[in-house]
């Protein structure tokens, strides 16, 4: 899983190993944090098998959903590039495994393999790249539109001409609209008419994705 991850698939294969051999695996159960927003505690969780929801504070006493994380993703940051208290608060949402990359440990790994903080600034700059195009859609979008991005988002933008299964973005309707800030009934009405179009198949807490330039398209207009 480490060696296909993107933001390793660049480097050496004795990267991952190396970041396998410092860290530790730990097992979460559904409802059990990974991470808790305002945490001190830096280094590194990837997730290996799994999936996680992040949510963060929003006014009013609130906490809003602003992603999800599947195997290959990664949690946490180093203080080397990002210091300051965990950003968001990551829950299992299904039985999960992770590996655990402390900051110590991170250091260890470094000595003999410096290359691990391009890869840690790498996957630094796609997360904050990824929250940009998450606002801008919010303020520039329409909610079908907007919709369909975050779809495409969510699937990891995969092209349909790549060979393998449909993507399936495990996700309810309420926290899909938690997330781009619109109501349910709303992600209803657009996702049955993506349904009808082809380009997407709505089951119990999970979408597939059937037609990924369809959906570009769809976000483009």
């Amino acid at each position: 899983m480490l060696r296909k991850a993107e933001w390793l698939k660049d480097y050496p294969r004795e990267l991952a190993e190396s970041l396998l051999a410092a860290g530790k695996l730990v097992r979460l159960n559904v409802g059990e944090w990974a991470q808790a927003e305002g945490d001190d505690r830096s280094g590194l969780f990837v997730v290996i098998e799994g999936v996680f929801h992040s949510y963060c504070a929003a006014p009013g006493d609130r906490e809003v959903m602003i992603g999800l994380a599947e195997a290959g993703s990664v949690l946490g940051h180093a203080t080397r590039f990002s210091g300051g208290p965990r950003l968001v608060t990551a829950v299992c949402v299904e039985p999960s495994i992770l590996l655990e990359i402390s900051e110590s440990a991170l250091n260890r790994v470094a000595e003999s393999r410096p290359e691990i903080w391009r890869a840690i600034a790498g996957f630094a700059y796609v997360n904050m790249r990824s929250a940009v195009r998450m606002a801008a859609e919010v303020i520039s979008l329409r909610p079908r539109e907007r919709i369909a991005a975050r779809l495409i988002a969510a699937a990891g933008g995969h092209h349909e001409s790549i060979p393998g299964p449909a993507p399936i973005i495990r996700l309810s309707q309420e926290l899909l609209g938690e997330m781009i800030g619109v109501t349910r009934k709303t992600i209803n009405v657009h996702l049955s008419a993506f349904e009808r179009d082809g380009l997407i198949e709505v089951g119990y807490g999970q979408i597939t994705i059937c037609d990924m330039e369809g959906l570009r398209l769809v976000a483009n207009r």
